[in-house]
């Protein structure tokens, strides 16, 4: 990659994470650059999406959400 696509593709990055803090997705800019990248591969941007949320949902410890964990 010459310097000139390689401060391009920064650009692109950091105005995708600008867009992404303003929506508060909660990506950091790895993970976003990641979701592009892959993006650019073909992977439909919805399905890349669901699993984000999938992923995340099965993050969330199950006791946190109970009330009975708290004290």
């Amino acid at each position: 990659m010459d310097a000139d696509a390689a401060k391009t593709a920064r650009d692109s990055l950091d105005l995708a994470f600008q867009m992404s803090n303003i929506l508060e997705t909660g990506l950091d800019r790895h993970t976003l650059s990641i979701l592009i990248a892959l993006c650019d591969l073909g992977l439909n941007p919805e399905a890349l999406a669901a699993v984000v949320k999938e992923l995340r949902r099965e993050l969330v410890p199950q006791d946190a959400s109970s009330p009975s964990s708290v004290q």
